[in-house]
């Protein structure tokens, strides 16, 4: 490989003895600068740190050495690179074209002296943006965080590895919804990861980090580099501290988890994380050709058989006793053979349900598009609820900057009762435990402990009582106001024999107008969006129903909170 640099700065310098230590050999780069070709010799415009690159030749300009060479790297000024020049490069040219703001060559004048060439430049509004705020920021947490005396050759190398290996990855969901683009994948339009990648930071810096320690210059080493990785997680995703416990749970237990819709993008990406991560054996169902096409596209690593199983609507060998199990749950409820067979073809949340059902599945994430009725509807037909359970409800997590808080009942009861409250409100806090969190459980109202005598708030006030009867040990109250749920100073000044100490993490409202309402209005004001859920409550076995904008990060963690149901029995009767 044959090398030409435009300038021979610091910048300049410092990429040429990283790519030697990469593998270029050191003859075959040549370098000009203000003052022609670097040659041995030379008097003008020298130093030692030049004097390295110094080649014996009679050649004095940019135009005598780039001929047939294959790389052109450029850190000088702006159209140094003629197009006449770049004609005489070898085939497929790498252009690294990286003065700003205008580069060597622009782009578009590259790609027309040349057509084959590869191009990056420092510019964002072409492909290919070398940057250094794709590395800088990483190499420093991952030097920081061993204590390194220095920044060696070892940590410079173990960033550009870590670079190279997330530019071949898949495209990041992130990313594809930053720039607008969803089909990219390694290639001549894609050489390097795009700032918004929220991998970078777990990726660069525990290679920093690694090799600090291997190289001798780090004076805090890290002991757990998987706990490491957590920890990064958290810088980007503000749900991994609540995750945490779940995931491991997951891990440890992976179970075989059904996503109705399989063809979705955001399925697909998210089903790329839980095989990366270990979290789950996932059950696509779709069409083998579409769901093959799309893995294609979205440039992922997945391999049917290998990474997950498939059913096919259209054409599955088990199609029969799906149909013939879901005619003889529902044929005293209006459900003929003949509709049973059509159902079976086209609901995909009734062939997930099923598979549950017949024990080809453990859990089911469904619901990202159309409406939680439709698929619930499904679910209770073929699942039923939990023994000892009357109602289901659903439960969302908001992720707020210094707090999580839980609020049921987000989507099911319109306006439940006494009774139902109670048990929604025992439902909720089983799961909570789940997630290591001990519930602190407030019952809302306009009401604020007896204020009102309105049929709502007696209703509520019903339900603590219910609910004290049924679980004694639970830390429950209400009914009260908003405020005094979520600051136990505003509390006590109103009530200050309250069996709630400190502040609720599970709201329990009176309807679900309220309970929507209240999630949706956290969510866009003050949780910048980070949610958890719907968790449905009550049902006989773990399957949850996403909704419409569910995020590629909500179905992974609410796949490893459907693994970690699926490993608890659920059957036994609520108190």
């Amino acid at each position: 490989v044959k090398l030409v640099c435009s300038g021979a700065g610091a910048a300049a310098l410092a990429c040429l003895d990283l790519l030697v230590s990469l593998g270029i050999k050191r003859e075959n780069v040549w370098v000009s600068d203000i003052a022609g070709v670097v040659y041995a010799g030379r008097k003008e415009e020298m130093d030692e740190n030049k004097l390295r690159y110094a080649q014996k030749t009679e050649a004095r300009t940019l135009a005598d050495i780039i001929g047939g060479a294959d790389i052109f790297l450029g850190l000088s000024a702006a159209r140094v690179l003629k197009p006449e020049l770049l004609k005489t490069m070898s085939a497929k040219p790498l252009i690294l074209a990286l003065a700003n703001p205008e580069p060597e060559i622009m782009p578009d004048v590259a790609k027309a002296a040349r057509p084959d060439a590869v191009i990056a430049t420092g510019r964002s509004d072409f492909p290919n943006q070398v940057n250094n705020v794709l590395c800088f920021p990483f190499i420093f947490r991952g030097a920081l965080d061993v204590g390194a005396t220095t920044i060696n050759e070892a940590m410079k190398l173990a960033t550009v590895r870590a670079l190279a290996d997330l530019a071949n990855a898949e495209q990041s969901d992130i990313v594809a919804a930053a720039y607008g683009i969803e089909d990219v994948k390694f290639g001549a339009e894609y050489l390097i990861p795009k700032p918004f990648d929220p991998r970078l930071i777990v990726n660069i810096a525990p290679a920093v980090a690694r090799a600090a320690m291997d190289s001798g210059v780090a004076t805090r080493p890290i002991a757990d580099f998987d706990a490491y990785h957590q920890r990064l997680l958290q810088f980007v995703y503000h749900s991994g501290l609540l995750m945490k416990p779940i995931f491991q749970a997951a891990k440890d237990s992976p179970r075989r988890i059904v996503f109705a819709e399989g063809e979705d993008e955001r399925v697909l990406r998210a089903v790329q994380v839980v095989v990366d991560e270990g979290l789950a054996k996932p059950i696509l169902v779709g069409r083998p050709a579409v769901i093959a096409q799309r893995i294609e596209r979205f440039g992922l690593r997945l391999k049917p058989g290998a990474n997950f199983e498939m059913i096919n609507p259209a054409d599955d060998p088990r199609y029969r006793a799906y149909w013939t199990e879901y005619h003889r749950l529902m044929e005293r409820r209006g459900i003929t053979q003949q509709l049973a067979k059509i159902e079976m073809r086209r609901r995909l949340t009734l062939i997930g349900a099923m598979m549950i059902h017949l024990g080809d599945a453990d859990g089911m994430l469904c619901g990202t598009y159309g409406t939680h009725d439709s698929h619930r509807r499904y679910i209770e037909q073929v699942l039923g609820l939990r023994r000892g359970a009357k109602t289901c409800a659903a439960m969302n997590a908001v992720i707020l900057p210094d707090r999580t808080l839980f609020i049921a009942d987000t989507y099911v009861n319109a306006d439940p009762t006494a009774e139902q409250i109670a048990e929604i409100t025992l439902l909720a806090a089983e799961e909570i435990r789940r997630f290591g969190i001990t519930p602190k459980v407030a019952l809302l109202s306009h009401s604020s402990f007896g204020s009102s005598a309105h049929p709502q708030a007696q209703k509520m006030q019903s339900a603590v009582q219910l609910i004290n009867a049924m679980e004694p040990e639970l830390e429950v109250d209400g009914e009260m106001h908003g405020d005094a749920a979520l600051s136990a100073d505003v509390r006590d000044r109103v009530f200050p024999n309250s069996r709630l100490k400190g502040d609720a993490n599970l709201l329990i409202m009176p309807t679900l107008d309220a309970a929507n309402i209240s999630f949706n209005l956290l969510k866009a004001a003050a949780g910048s969006g980070l949610t958890l859920g719907p968790i449905l409550l009550g049902v006989a076995k773990p399957a949850h129903i996403l909704t419409p904008s569910a995020t590629v990060r909500r179905i992974v963690n609410m796949t490893a909170l459907t693994v970690v149901d699926a490993n608890v029995e659920r059957q036994r009767a609520l108190v």
